[in-house]
Parts: C-alpha cells; sequence; structure tokens
C-alpha cells in the first residue's frame, strides 16, 4: 500500500494559486505558519497537501490576488507532518547561521527560495579563518524574480540592484559594493516577465521605503536595460530616493558612476 493509500482523502477547503497571477513575490511563503508554501521556478505552490489547512491565513498577504480557497478532494491535513516540517526546517537554518524573521512568522518554502537574513559578520578586516575573503551577503533570495520587495531586510535598506554578470567581472564587489547593502540580481537581456521587477523597485521605495538605490550594470548596450527598468519603477513610486548607476567594463574597471 502506497503512502497516498495510507493517508485518507477527504473533500476539504484547500488553497488554490493562480499560476498566471502569481508573481512569485513570496509574501504568501513568508506568513504561512505550516511551511505549506514554497516558490518554485518563480511561482508559488503547495508543497504538499497534508501541510495546508485551507484557512487562508496567507490570502491577503497576496498583492496580485492570485490565492483563493476552493473545495476539492485532498489528503486531510496532518498537524504532526507540519510540525515535523517546521522542526526540520528550523534545524537547517540553524546549520546554515542564518535568523529566523519576526517570531510567528516562520521560514517556509525550500533552501533555494526561502527568505532568509543572514547574520552579518563581526571581522572588521573582512577576512576570516585561512585569509579567505569574507562575502558580504546578508540574504536570500537574491534573484529579482524570488525576492519579495518587502521582505524585513530591504526596510529602510540601501539597496543594489546588480547585473548578474557584475559580480563574475569586479574584483572588489563584495568588500566595495555589496557590504551593507541588501542586493536584487538580474539579466535585462535574458530574464522573461521583466514588468514583475519594474513593480517590485516602486515596491522597494513605497512599501519597503529603501534609502537609496545603486544600479551596477556592465558596459554591454543590452545591460542598460537595468538602468531603465529602475526608472520606471521609480516613476511608478511616489517616494523619491537617489538612483546611482554604475557601469562595469568586461576587465573589472568601473567606467562610470553618475546620480540619475
Amino acid at each position: 500500500m502506497t503512502q497516498v493509500e495510507q493517508e485518507k482523502i477527504v473533500n476539504r477547503k484547500i488553497i488554490k494559486i493562480d499560476e498566471d497571477l502569481c508573481t512569485g513575490c513570496g509574501n504568501c511563503v513568508v506568513t504561512c505558519a505550516e511551511a505549506a508554501l514554497e516558490v518554485i521556478d518563480g511561482k508559488a505552490r503547495v508543497v504538499n497537501d497534508i501541510f495546508c489547512d485551507g484557512l487562508g491565513a496567507c490570502i491577503g498577504e497576496c498583492p496580485e490576488g492570485a490565492l483563493e480557497i476552493i473545495e476539492r478532494e485532498a489528503v486531510e491535513f496532518d498537524e504532526e507532518a507540519v510540525e515535523k516540517r517546521l522542526e526540520s526546517l528550523k534545524t537547517n537554518e540553524h546549520e546554515h547561521h542564518v535568523t529566523t524573521p519576526e517570531p510567528g512568522d516562520f521560514a517556509c518554502g525550500c533552501p533555494g527560495s526561502r527568505t532568509m537574513t543572514f547574520a552579518e559578520s563581526t571581522d572588521e578586516t573582512g577576512q576570516i579563518t585561512g585569509g579567505k575573503v569574507q562575502s558580504q551577503l546578508r540574504q536570500w533570495p537574491v534573484q529579482m524574480h524570488l525576492i519579495s520587495p518587502t521582505a524585513p531586510y530591504f526596510q529602510g535598506a540601501d539597496v543594489l540592484l546588480s547585473a548578474d554578470c557584475v559580480a563574475h567581472s569586479l574584483g572588489g564587489y563584495h568588500s566595495e559594493y555589496l557590504k551593507g547593502k541588501s542586493v536584487g540580481i538580474a539579466c535585462p537581456k535574458l530574464d522573461q516577465g521583466q514588468e514583475i521587477y519594474i513593480e517590485k523597485i516602486r515596491s522597494w521605495i513605497d512599501d519597503a521605503k529603501i534609502n537609496t538605490l545603486t544600479v551596477m550594470t556592465m558596459q554591454v548596450p543590452c545591460c542598460s536595460g537595468l538602468v531603465h527598468l529602475a526608472k520606471q519603477g521609480a516613476e511608478r513610486a511616489k517616494r523619491k530616493v537617489p538612483i546611482k548607476s554604475i557601469v562595469v567594463s568586461l576587465q573589472g574597471e568601473i567606467l562610470r558612476e553618475e546620480w540619475i
């Protein structure tokens, strides 16, 4: 007998997600106390029916109205399975030295998309044992399709919007530009659904009330699209924040740095 056959199938209320409306912002994931939701391939999904209690506490956190409660056949909600899942996720957090969001906000989802804030390094020199350079990344996730613009680490922060290739070209990326900032990365040439990026930038400014926005791009023409996205997001925002554009050469030199 399979595990599903052993579990009781009943007609009950459960969350349904409209993938056409979902932007993958992750707001519902953070507020799901049962860890039933994950952002997978840029969309929120129910991990397993047994984790969803069908009460819909996550619905009000969706800015796109992509979540609703429906009634269908599903495996019964399993509170014991939820407790084991939450304990497993907490254990994973401790092993990776990350902090829990806020009391009552459970860290939900897979390690690839779960919202996490990293403890800041106390080493002022930027060095760790063995002489290796200390990473200055203080959050996860970082890809623009996966980040939630209102995550705790964006609140009142100095934000770096970086083209994917910049970190591979610029030797001092972590110590000189990423340190002390929250970050979102994107590729204006290859990424799909970039209208979502514009809305997330607007949300950074209006909802997270970020302090400054720095846009780092490569010297190649297509990369300038990221600056245009930042400008469009800023134009839609009610608040105004300082925006700096930094252009990096293919050899990792700073070609231009200006406020826009």
